[in-house]
């Protein structure tokens, strides 16, 4: 049976692929963004319904849920970015401030607020799929730091959905290529830095955090919740 699949920031890089591998599995997939433009585009290309949205408004994640309609299977917070990357560099307490607050909108309050504005909505057997980073586990920055509360926050949420037939887990990905994320400030010297961190030698793909994302939602997962799941070819390694 189709399942309906909501994804945030689906509009583009790794957002777009997780859409683009379950509408492939057969499920409808309603995507979200900021950029409306770019929305119609991906859906125009795919199939997918589009629902402009800032997912750090919470008038518009309501508005968004209502438009959603009653039921739904998945969702995946995609939503976020470094905003330390596009944000004028400062070091006085105001520009400190408004960089992290930034970060933990884009990166925590996103997801916070578009699960609780669907999570009643969510069918048994459903999934919560956040996505994190491999930059948790180096939380010098803000944008580590509002990743690494992601990761907390999804645990916990993991325990309130369980009950209720429904699984909540975190993706935390290494580098990956083929994406805006770093906006064209990734040096070639970090580029391979990054990649000679891994142990199978290669930059992530968006499809493997999408492949990751379609297992976390399927009927093989249905035990695994509460975790965090790192997709970076070893460059941060667990136990």
């Amino acid at each position: 049976m189709s399942r309906i699949v909501l994804v945030t920031g689906g509009g583009n890089g790794i957002g777009r692929a997780v859409a683009a591998r379950f509408r492939a599995g057969g499920d409808a997939v309603v995507i979200t963004g900021r950029n409306g433009e770019r929305l119609a585009r991906t859906a125009a290309g795919a199939a997918a319904g589009a629902i402009t949205c800032d997912a750090t408004d919470p008038e518009q994640v309501a508005r968004m849920a209502d438009e959603l309609g009653p039921e739904l299977d998945v969702v995946v917070n995609m939503a976020g970015g470094n905003t330390d990357l596009t944000a004028p560099a400062g070091d006085g307490v105001g520009e400190v401030l408004r960089a992290w607050r930034a970060n933990l909108d884009a990166n925590l309050l996103s997801a916070v607020l578009t699960t609780t504005a669907v999570r009643d909505r969510l069918r048994p057997g459903g999934s919560i799929i956040n996505v994190g980073s491999i930059g948790a586990e180096y939380a010098a920055s803000s944008y580590g730091a509002a990743k690494a509360a992601l990761a907390a926050w999804t645990a916990g949420l993991s325990s309130e959905v369980g009950p209720k037939g429904v699984t909540a887990n975190l993706i935390a990905p290494g580098y990956i290529a083929e994406t805006g994320f770093f906006q064209g400030k990734l040096s070639e010297e970090r580029r391979r830095a990054l990649i000679a961190a891994t142990h199978n030698g290669r930059p992530g793909h968006p499809d493997d955090v999408a492949e990751t994302a379609y297992f976390l939602a399927s009927a093989g997962a249905r035990h695994i919740t509460g975790q965090t799941i790192h997709v970076n070819g070893g460059a941060h390694t667990t136990r």
